[in-house]
């Protein structure tokens, strides 16, 4: 039924190159969609490239900052679908560059939700905001009515472009949701200061994992493949139950610290090294985990693979990347 929803439909995805963005485009181009990905930069090695779905969608070229453009492309692809994922997405790089990642994530963000407004046949808006935007709570796991409270570069980013979200629902009613979600983690992340995909790249070539923090941080991840089932599915129903507006968070609902994550990885990939852990990280909220309790309730969406399992994938999915014919 979900595969007959999507089945000629024009959708838009922004930062289609990226983790989220390369693995939902995947999905949605097998379920019949018709594909528009807006690109900034060429990175021939993305997933999006080695999936070999780069050549099977509408390629727009250009950045979300960019309004007009946005414009344009919603109106000459007939969307009614839009998927925006474009974030500058690291935490150390928004400490650095703060002004730039506020242009990407909140400029970025007000210019997708004003061109939506301006194109008549969108139906349905899913943007990505972050747990992030909830910045450093007391009381924990975080829900949907826990207040937006970043503090920090990228995590004020997030709360932003929240908060606009809502803002264009309630002035203008249009239909868009914000998803808040955990640590993405899956095969093709080729940002490798994340600990996942760093951590697999060290242990392949026999060196020792980095963990920037103490290692204490506790953090929420969940595999990728079942983050972009929840964007569908969020997408899917948000009209006929009329949750328009709404933000639902998604998680595996297990917390876990960043020592206990690589230590899990080194034995699945039965490793003998030992990380080295610089606590060097600035800027991080210590701890941050979420309830997922109403997408369970409301859309009936939980995850389908276990840490374990998802971590498993994404170890496979690297050595295949990197030309491991077995793990070392």
């Amino acid at each position: 039924m979900a595969d007959v929803f999507w089945q000629n439909r024009n959708v838009f995805v922004t930062g289609c190159t990226g983790l989220l963005g390369s693995w939902l485009t995947k999905a949605l181009v097998e379920k019949g969609a018709n594909v528009t990905g807006l690109i900034r930069d060429i990175v021939p090695r993305s997933n999006l490239n080695w999936s070999g779905f780069g050549d099977k969608i509408n390629v727009v070229r250009g950045e979300v900052e960019d309004y007009f453009l946005l414009e344009r492309a919603l109106n000459e692809y007939e969307i009614d679908t839009v998927f925006h994922l474009a974030a500058q997405t690291i935490v150390t790089i928004a400490n650095r560059n703060p002004l730039s990642t506020f242009e990407s994530n909140i400029k970025g963000t007000w210019n997708v939700l004003e061109a939506c407004r301006r194109s008549p046949l969108i139906k349905r808006i899913v943007v990505a905001s972050s747990d992030k935007a909830y910045g450093d709570q007391d009381k924990l796991p975080y829900t949907e009515d826990t207040p937006l409270e970043g503090k920090h570069p990228y995590d004020v980013s997030k709360s932003c472009a929240d908060l606009l979200c809502r803002t264009y629902f309630e002035t203008y009613k249009l239909p868009v949701c914000v998803t808040r979600c955990g640590n993405f983690y899956g095969g093709g992340d080729l940002n490798f200061n994340r600990i996942i995909p760093g951590t697999i790249r060290s242990v392949l070539y026999e060196e020792a994992p980095v963990i920037r923090s103490d290692g204490s941080l506790v953090r929420d991840y969940l595999y990728i493949e079942d983050g972009v089932e929840a964007y569908l599915v969020l997408a899917e129903k948000m009209e006929d139950l009329g949750v328009q507006g709404e933000a639902f968070n998604f998680s595996n609902e297990i917390q876990i610290t960043v020592l206990e994550l690589v230590e899990k990885i080194l034995d699945i990939m039965k490793s003998d090294l030992k990380p080295r852990v610089l606590g060097e990280a600035t800027n991080e909220i210590k701890h941050q985990y979420l309830s997922a309790k109403k997408a369970r309730k409301i859309l009936k969406w939980k995850p389908k693979y276990t840490l374990e399992e998802g971590l498993q994938k994404t170890i496979t999915w690297y050595k295949n990347f990197f030309g491991f014919s077995e793990l070392r």
